[in-house]
């Protein structure tokens, strides 16, 4: 495991997926996916540049200030070491998408998957066609994603209620890496957004902002 703090150390690794990939030495930037079906992937456009500012108050990481935006048949997918995705309805992947989805993430990449309410049974079906023999499983609370910068003891936090109960965390791993991330039913990536996009108290907004700081350090970490 990584001791906390101390992941600075490691971002001068390169993210050697292909000839094209750039080095970490570079400022840092989850690029955002921008995929098919008509879901709303675009929304909330000041999430990402908020959290590279606590990223980069909070840790050593040197960010990007910009969002940066990517289509799975992008060159430039393999450039990134960290990919995000959010929305509200129907995701679709093409075979072609999903083969270099599944080479991406096998090779060294990573997803972060927030639902944003309502792309849960979308996201799941095109998933399947990324990783057809394997299952979405639970992270337990003791995984290193919860414990890599900040402590959450009980897993992800709490943003906002939707359909109520607690909020759900899964991962898709390979040859025991976890490569596929996704929080349902917690919204974590909202608690980004500005103060008054959703008018979420600084108290939430500080765990939300806590919680993509572990999902990124373990991103890059792992």
């Amino acid at each position: 495991m990584v001791p906390r703090l101390s992941i600075i150390i490691l971002l001068s690794i390169c993210f050697s997926l292909n000839a094209q990939t750039k080095s970490l030495s570079s400022d840092f930037v989850p690029a955002r996916l921008k995929y098919a079906g008509g879901g709303d992937w675009y929304n909330d456009p000041s999430i990402i540049p908020n959290l590279m500012k606590f990223l980069s108050s909070h840790t050593n990481i040197s960010v990007a200030k910009l969002e940066e935006i990517v289509e799975i048949s992008d060159q430039d997918l393999f450039s990134y070491p960290v990919i995000f995705m959010t929305g509200h309805g129907q995701i679709s992947f093409t075979r072609e998408d999903a083969d270099r989805l599944r080479t991406y993430l096998t090779s060294g990449g990573f997803l972060y998957a927030d639902d944003d309410y309502g792309m849960d049974r979308s996201f799941r079906h095109e998933m399947k066609k990324v990783f057809p023999g394997k299952e979405l499983v639970e992270v337990p609370f003791s995984h290193e994603i919860f414990h890599s910068h900040f402590t959450f003891d009980k897993g992800a936090p709490k943003i906002h209620e939707h359909d109520g109960g607690p909020p759900k965390s899964f991962g898709l791993f390979h040859e025991n890496r976890m490569v596929v991330f996704y929080t349902i039913n917690t919204n974590i990536s909202d608690g980004w957004a500005d103060p008054n996009v959703h008018s979420d108290p600084p108290e939430v907004r500080q765990k939300a902002m806590e919680m993509g700081t572990n999902i990124m350090v373990y991103a890059l970490t792992n």
